[in-house]
Order: structure tokens, then C-alpha cells, then sequence
């Protein structure tokens, strides 16, 4: 009865919000077509590029998507990039369809369809250049984006993100995680279900004992909803059901950021990646983290993606 008095995820939630306030977000919806609705946490509207002056066009600061993974939405997996990005850039953080209160009622669920609401979203917003980060999921997002619009995404982030996953992989991976059906991994339903995600997904996770009504507060509140459709955006990835994939070389420069001790998609996943990303892309390697290192080593994540964002040609290696 405990969580009914006192949950830590609601409680959370709340100082997330704060926080983003604090950085001069705020939380705002649009409808992006007849179908599809995308909440998203951005500027203020008074200080939004599309009610900038344009005669202060040279002082916009720069704008940056970051997109999310699988799990909870936005502004849980972005936080501590989003009070460090925030004095430097224009940060758009949207949920994704059928994340936090994101909504359509188109029946697409590939990720070539939430990349064109994201892309009209940023039309809506009046942005017409942009550089993207995305994360897991949210990297497949990320690479439809770059690839279907390259004259408006400027610089391309793709983190912990097996885009060029075969159907072997999905195998091997629900292997790892002892289970036979990929649901019972990234939609977890028990306290048992969410340990074994979180093991896979963070490093030093094992050394940290959660109860389980902890977990449970964190299934009810933030992976409960949209259950169905959430599975339906799990079998109608366009990506990784080819033993060959189908993944073309970038024009933007590419950041690859992948943990060394990933085990939702291994390391030499990301070297494959950064060989079929072509010559525009670059591979940086955190030691000691796994398939969140924006959350387990915010600060040199997030050095390794400010130095990226804001050289004109990044050091590769």
C-alpha cells in the first residue's frame, strides 16, 4: 500500500518538470497533421525561432532534437544534457508517438513514421535547420531523419543505437536476457521483468538493490501505457529484418557514442555502424558504461557531444 501513498516516480516526475522549467523549457502540444498529435518540452514560445525577429536571425542560437529511447519518455533519458545543452542551443525534447502524451490515430508504427511527426513537428515550429541526437529507439529515429531530410539536419548523433541490427541480433539479445519474447524485455510487466532490462542496460546496476515496489511504481507509472501500441512500434521496426541491412551512408557528420560494456546492442555493433556510415562518421567508446551512458556518465557524455556540436569538422579516429 505503500506506492498508493508515496510514489518516487510522481515525485520525480515533479522535479523534472522544475528542472526544465529552470532551463527555460516548457511543456507544449501540437497537433502535426489531422492524425497525429507530439507534446514535446521546448523554447518558450515568446523566444521560439519561428517568433524570432528575422532581423535577429544571427543571434538564434543553435537547434537541437533530442530524441529518445525505448522505456520512459524525453525528459527522463535527457535531463542532465538538457541543463547542460540549454545555455547553447534551442533543445526540442519530444515524446514519440504513443510515449508520454504523444498520440495518433494513424495506424503506422514504423520508425519512418515518427520521424516525419518529428520533421513536422520542427516545420511547425517554424526550425528550419537542426542537429539530432537520438538513443537506442530513438537513434533509429534519429538515422530516418538524417537520411530522408539531409538539407535540414545539420549534425547527426546516433547512441547506443543497433540501427544495423539483423534478425540474429534480436535473437542473441532475448538469449542474454533469458526470455523468448522481446516484450518480456523492453515492455516489462513484473519487478523480475524490469531487473532483467535494467541489468542489460546499466553497468553498475547489480551493485544497487531496488525493492519491488520500487520497480512496480516504475511499471505502473512508465510502462503500462500505450502497452499494445508500444509492442505494435516494436514489430513494425522497418529496420533490422534483413540479414544484410539496409543502411546507407550519412551527408551530415555522424557521432557514434556507445558504451563499452552495452549489452542491448554490443560494442562491435557500433564498429559495423560507423564502417556503413560511411567517411562523415566518427565512433567514440565510454568505458565503464552500458546502453545508457547519457544517464551513467552525464558529464563526459556530454563533452564528447559539445565538443561534437560545436566543431566544424570533429576529430576522428
Amino acid at each position: 500500500m505503500l506506492t498508493s501513498c508515496l510514489s518516487f516516480v510522481s515525485l520525480y516526475g515533479s522535479f523534472l518538470r522544475r528542472s526544465l522549467t529552470a532551463s527555460g523549457l516548457s511543456s507544449q502540444s501540437i497537433d502535426v497533421d489531422s492524425h497525429t498529435t507530439i507534446h514535446f518540452w521546448g523554447p518558450k514560445p515568446s523566444s521560439s525561432p519561428a517568433n524570432s525577429p528575422s532581423e535577429n536571425n544571427d543571434r538564434r542560437k543553435p537547434s537541437l532534437l533530442l530524441i529518445h529511447g525505448f522505456g520512459p519518455h524525453g525528459v527522463w533519458q535527457w535531463r542532465q544534457q538538457v541543463s547542460f545543452l540549454a545555455p547553447n542551443f534551442d533543445v526540442y525534447i519530444p515524446d514519440l508517438v504513443f510515449f508520454g502524451e504523444s498520440t495518433t490515430k494513424s495506424s503506422e508504427r514504423s520508425e519512418i513514421f515518427q520521424a516525419n511527426a518529428i520533421a513536422k513537428l520542427m516545420e511547425k515550429l517554424g526550425v528550419k535547420k537542426y542537429s539530432v541526437v537520438g538513443t537506442s529507439y530513438g537513434g533509429f529515429v534519429a538515422y530516418r531523419l538524417a537520411e530522408m531530410w539531409p538539407e535540414r539536419v545539420e549534425k547527426v548523433v546516433i547512441a547506443s543505437s543497433g540501427v544495423n541490427m539483423r534478425p540474429c541480433d534480436n535473437g542473441e539479445l532475448l538469449k542474454r536476457a533469458n526470455v523468448e519474447k522481446i516484450e518480456e524485455l523492453m515492455l516489462p510487466e513484473t519487478a523480475g521483468q524490469l531487473r532483467t532490462l535494467m541489468r542489460l542496460a546499466a553497468y553498475n546496476f547489480n551493485r544497487v538493490y531496488m525493492p519491488d515496489f520500487f520497480l512496480n511504481d516504475f511499471i505502473d507509472k512508465l510502462y503500462c501505457e500505450n502497452r499494445k501500441e508500444k509492442l505494435e512500434l516494436l514489430k513494425g521496426l522497418a529496420l533490422g529484418h534483413h540479414d544484410m541491412p539496409k543502411i546507407s551512408p550519412l551527408q551530415q557528420e555522424v557521432l557514434i557514442i556507445w558504451g563499452d560494456q552495452d549489452n542491448i546492442f554490443l560494442l562491435d555493433m557500433a564498429k559495423e555502424l560507423k564502417e556503413m556510415l560511411g567517411k562523415n562518421a566518427t565512433l567514440k567508446v565510454m568505458k565503464k558504461a552500458s546502453h545508457v551512458p547519457q544517464i551513467e556518465q552525464a558529464k563526459n557524455f556530454n563533452k564528447i557531444l559539445y565538443d561534437f556540436l560545436c566543431v566544424s569538422s570533429y576529430n576522428r579516429n
